[in-house]
């Protein structure tokens, strides 16, 4: 089960909907890291990662250790991929976001179920549960008279 960091808009912005950042490793922010940053508008984290990976290489070329470059890019690869999510949510609180809370679900739309149950968006409450004891107004009146037999039925001489 994955948990998912819920961040609401600022009040002021135009913005009406929540975003769910999924707290976890990510594949694409791995395997293509500036790239997945600039698509988060994550333009200086995306920059700078590309910057980093770029001097790594060219350092790794400039020194004859190929395999020692690629290694350490890949290292900034795999911080991406395991903090890039992070980096995502620190920059919506940057932005002005509030942090509603963290829902735990098994994917992106049972996320957005639990959430709206729990502040109440989901819809109208239910209705109130028929009572199963009856009022005692309408309870049978008290037998009055003699009875013969194994039962009395009332109004009936």
């Amino acid at each position: 089960m994955a948990s998912y960091v819920v961040m609401e808009p600022p009040s002021g912005s135009g913005a009406a909907d929540t975003t769910f950042v999924r707290d976890g490793f990510t594949w694409l922010g791995f395997l293509f890291s500036p790239v997945w940053l600039a698509w988060h508008r994550l333009w200086m984290e995306a920059l700078l990662t590309f910057a980093v990976m770029v001097i790594l290489s060219l350092l790794g070329e400039k020194l004859g250790l190929e395999g020692a470059g690629s290694a350490l890019s890949l290292l900034v690869s795999l911080y991406v991929g395991l903090e890039g999510q992070g980096l995502r949510v620190s920059a919506l609180r940057r932005r002005g976001w509030r942090e509603w809370g963290v829902v735990e679900a098994g994917n992106l739309g049972d996320a957005e179920i639990r959430q709206a149950l729990e502040t109440g968006e989901g819809g109208d409450e239910p209705e109130p549960m028929p009572r199963i004891v009856p009022d005692t107004s309408l309870a049978r009146p008290a037998q009055t008279g003699m009875a013969l037999g194994l039962t009395h039925t009332p109004g009936r001489p």
